[in-house]
């Protein structure tokens, strides 16, 4: 199995989040390829081919340009899939690239199963598998849904060109409103839920954070009492994580809250309900009054 990943450049820098494109490549056990509009400045840590198009020539963003250049590399290593980001630039240029090559397209990948592969439906209440109907597809991933994997070397560089990217003109980023935290990127997160009680108790999960050199994170539940900012949201309408350790005080396990944390890689839970359904995919449930028991923790971390 071949895959070709479309890498992304923006304001002159190379988006980690590209990396997360080898990530899923490495789950998927597929051989790689990277295509990068951008510049021998910035490139990607890892030892395959890289098609390489200069980002001064072509823009960091021209749809119909990049596009060529994307069905240039495919014609070149026919992979199965062509993988973007779901993002703004995979958004618009993944079913760009799909209806000119007529073949399917996965969008806002989660997980890889058998089968297919896992995506979020009922906005994101419920999951299903999919499977591409043809036998090569375009698909996008999900941001922070696969971990960031910098396997060591540097790529075997083949240029690329292109003219002629049709009426088209890039102008530039609008940057959206600035999160108070990154939790997508972090290695531990702590989590709020509705069982910390009240807002007054919110401190006592950031000092948990704080002492495990981690980010605070929270349930829906608590951003909507606006305990903490939504940027803290972990979840289908937050943000997907996959922390080394995700330690989770007080939450239950709404399905949108699980389905935004279960890939962590060690995940405890902190519940005075030994049936709460977070038990269920928890390393550890730590059957305790939350406000007891963090407390204890933190200082018992902190020495």
């Amino acid at each position: 199995m071949k895959t070709l990943l479309i890498g992304e450049y923006r304001e002159g820098k190379l988006l980690e989040s590209t990396c997360e494109l080898l990530g899923f490549a490495n789950q998927l056990g597929a051989e790689t390829a990277m295509l990068l509009v951008g510049s021998e400045n910035q490139l990607p840590v890892y030892s395959g081919t890289l098609y390489l198009a200069d980002v001064a020539a072509c823009g960091e963003y021209n749809p119909g340009l990049h596009k060529k250049l994307i069905l240039e590399a495919v014609q070149k290593e026919s992979p199965d899939y062509i993988v973007f980001l779901h993002s703004s630039y995979g958004w618009d240029l993944a079913p760009r690239v799909a209806a000119s090559l007529r073949i399917a397209q996965v969008s806002e990948i989660v997980a890889i199963v058998d089968g297919g592969f896992e995506v979020g439906c009922c906005n994101g209440k419920m999951r299903r598998t999919v499977k591409p109907a043809t036998a090569q597809a375009v698909l996008t991933i999900q941001a922070g849904a696969f971990p960031v994997l910098q396997p060591g070397g540097s790529p075997e560089i083949r240029k690329l060109s292109a003219t002629d990217g049709g009426a088209l003109e890039f102008i530039g980023y609008e940057a959206a409103e600035k999160k108070d935290v990154d939790l997508a990127k972090a290695e531990v997160i702590v989590s709020a839920g509705r069982g910390v009680g009240k807002k007054d108790n919110i401190p006592v999960i950031a000092a948990l954070a704080k002492a495990l050199g981690g980010e605070m994170g929270a349930s829906r539940p608590v951003v909507d009492a606006e305990w903490v900012s939504h940027s803290h949201q972990v979840g289908t309408t937050g943000q997907t994580v996959s922390p080394k350790l995700y330690v989770a005080c007080g939450i239950s396990g709404a399905i949108q809250h699980l389905a935004g944390m279960k890939k962590s890689d060690f995940i405890i839970a902190i519940n005075k309900d030994k049936d709460a359904p977070i038990g269920e995919i928890a390393d550890v449930l730590v059957v305790a009054d939350v406000m007891q028991f963090v407390p204890a923790l933190t200082a018992r971390v902190a020495r």
